[in-house]
């Protein structure tokens, strides 16, 4: 077979057939070793044996190269988690996906035995002979065709429709069954999303175990249908199956899966317990069917606690609610607690990062905050240097909200630009948009007011609120009072999507290590959510149908460039648009960055083997821990 990586750039080559590559002797089917913890239900009938449990071709994991190493099964992985919820990082962690990201963020066949990949537009999918779900039915392709006609084109189950990124234009995807294992997806135009979705953190599962979720659907079944006719069901049939179908969020211990371990614990529960696939699709080089680990228990702590649990040996590996500030603490008990505390390079754009609200209800500061200059002041007045220093012992990057040095984009002046420490510079910059100073040394707006900026926060973190102190201290050598104001999540949010907010603080660009094929959407406004423009987001969102149109000419240019690479097919001239970008976004400061790759501490037991000494800790790409395999990590 034919062995070839890709990356995202599959989506717009010509022509690419990709496959897994054939599993080295040793590591074939016939040739598989039995997990020990299923040695007795084999025995006495309940499972088939190991090889008739992996599908005819499994994916081989071949653990060569620094720190890896070929592992034993057995164990059981402890974590913790802020709340119930969280055991959807069973999804995230266990990383099993059609294509998934691998350490060298090239996306290469995972569930899927190979992918045909034409034009960027038309993907044909090939299965896994002999695939199953985790209790042992087949996965073939009616689980696409399932999801496909009866639940995401299902009025009543999906009522906007298909998801967004199943849809190129207004055009809809062209579904095709051709056999048992093989499935095509097409449009007329390139889907650069389709491949990322499927890969994602939080994907876009466009399969269903059809063979669980029919009882509930009432096309197929009749009691479902009755029910739903006389109107003697207690909650609507969409409901339920909706209920029943969480693949995300893994909290219905019934719904069959193809992640590494199966959650047995039903949602709310203080502690989940997850116990391996016995169908699991992967194997290592010596034969043994991965996980390699047997059960995963996540249990939940208080978030404000999980540093000190984490601290006192409860976790085997532990990053979720652990922040650099707990580093110090951590660092004191690895040797009476058998545990190490790793230092990952952050995956974003900016660990913090000041949102400008271009869309702020108040006239005057909304004339105020489009003007490039005053956003450059603001940023030109951080003394990041001091930051760094203060509050990360120099660990972190002094830099604007931009790509890391690991990403191929990386150019110094998208670090730099406008993000050198100068107090005289910010302050010419402001006496030329003519804000004088009062008696007091702080400015005035045109109509009067003092300059104060209220900048919001979630209220989550200290830290926001140990950099604010620090930026407070320099902007007011400029002229410029700073005032802080936290408040929930749902508030914080609310207010600044209703124009009510001047200022906000959060994380910069998620993905800080993007290559050309990787979208640039949030370098451009397409989402409310983007704290910088989100009228402008909402309004790319919903089609113009809300929101604001972008009337800011280098918003507009920023979103005709977004369009421009999503209908390339072209890998050098998406580049060019990427850097296009970039700059654009480093010379108007849309987003002011402070510092970014702060370091993540990652909790590691000991005895765990497999877990990167150094590695970026990333969201999307990345899934944090999935893009290192945890069903490759053992115990010694």
């Amino acid at each position: 077979m034919l062995s070839t990586r890709f990356g995202i750039a599959a989506g717009v080559l010509a022509s690419l057939f990709v496959l897994c590559a054939a599993p080295r002797a040793g590591a074939q089917a016939h040739t598989a070793l039995e997990t020990p913890i299923f040695r007795d239900d084999v025995a006495a009938g309940k499972l088939p044996p190991v090889n008739k449990r992996l599908p005819a071709t499994p994916r081989v994991m071949r653990l060569e190269g620094p720190g890896l190493s070929l592992g034993k099964p057995g164990g059981t992985l402890n974590m913790l988690i802020g709340r119930s919820r969280d055991v959807r990082m069973l999804v995230v962690y266990g990383y099993a996906r059609l294509v998934g990201y691998d350490r060298n963020l090239a996306l290469v066949p995972d569930i899927l035995e190979g992918i045909d990949v034409r034009e960027g537009r038309v993907f044909t999918m090939k299965l896994r002979k002999g695939h199953r779900w985790s209790d042992g039915n087949p996965f073939t392709t009616e689980d696409f065709r399932y999801y496909w006609e009866d639940v995401a084109n299902n009025a009543e189950l999906s009522p906007a429709g298909p998801p967004r990124d199943l849809i190129v234009d207004g055009e809809p995807a062209k579904f095709e069954l051709l056999d048992e294992t093989t499935v095509r997806y097409s449009w007329s135009k390139p889907n650069p999303d389709f491949l990322p979705r499927i890969a994602g953190a939080s994907p876009m599962f466009i399969y269903r175990p059809a063979h669980y979720l029919k009882r509930f659907h009432k096309k197929y079944s009749a009691k479902v249908a009755e029910a739903e006719k006389d109107g003697s069901a207690k909650r609507r049939w969409s409901a339920v199956h909706n209920k029943q179908d969480n693949m995300y969020q893994f909290d219905n211990p019934r719904l069959p899966t193809l992640q590494p371990w199966v959650n047995t614990t039903a949602a709310p529960a203080d502690r989940f317990v997850a116990v391996r696939n016995p169908y699991f699709h992967r194997v290592d080089l010596q034969g043994h069917q991965l996980p390699y680990i047997d059960r995963v228990v996540m249990s939940v702590a208080e978030g404000k606690l999980i540093p000190a649990k984490a601290g006192a040996g409860d976790s085997d590996l532990q990053a979720r609610d652990i922040q650099f500030n707990n580093y110090t603490f951590l660092k004191q008990g690895e040797k009476r607690n058998n545990y190490q505390t790793l230092l990952w390079r952050a995956g974003t754009g900016a660990h913090f990062a000041l949102f400008p609200n271009l869309n702020a209800n108040d006239p005057v500061w909304r004339k105020l905050m489009r003007d490039v200059r005053f956003r450059r002041a603001l940023s030109l007045a951080i003394d990041r240097p001091l930051v760094n220093q203060v509050l990360y012992f120099g660990l972190a990057i002094e830099s604007n909200n931009t790509v890391l040095r690991e990403s191929p984009l990386f150019r110094e002046h998208y670090q730099t630009l406008w993000a050198k420490y100068d107090r005289k510079a910010a302050a010419r910059l402001l006496d030329e948009i003519g804000l004088k100073r009062g008696l007091d040394g702080i400015r005035h707006l045109p109509d009067g007011r003092q300059l104060e900026i209220i900048v919001e926060t979630a209220g989550e973190s200290s830290e926001q609120a140990d950099v604010l102190e620090l930026i407070r201290e320099t902007w007011r050598e400029v002229g410029i009072s700073l005032f802080t104001k936290p408040s929930q999540r749902e508030v914080f949010r609310n207010r600044i999507f209703s124009g009510e907010t001047l200022m906000s603080v959060w994380s910069g660009m998620e993905n800080g290590i993007a290559t050309p094929d990787m979208s640039p959407d949030s370098l451009a406004p397409t989402s409310q959510q983007q704290l910088q423009w989100p009228k402008f987001g909402q309004y790319y969102e919903t089609s113009g149908r809300s929101g604001d149109a972008p009337d800011i000419p280098e918003a507009v240019a920023l979103g005709k460039l977004n369009q421009a690479w999503r209908d390339s097919t072209s890998g050098e001239e998406r580049e060019k648009i990427w850097h296009r970008m970039l700059d654009i976004n480093a010379a108007q400061q849309f987003v002011i960055g402070v510092v970014s790759g702060v370091p993540q501490p990652v909790v590691r037991r000991n005895t765990l083997m497999n877990v990167p000494e150094k590695a970026v800790y990333s969201w999307d790409p990345g899934a944090h821990l999935g893009i290192y395999r945890p069903d490759t990590f053992w115990f010694k």
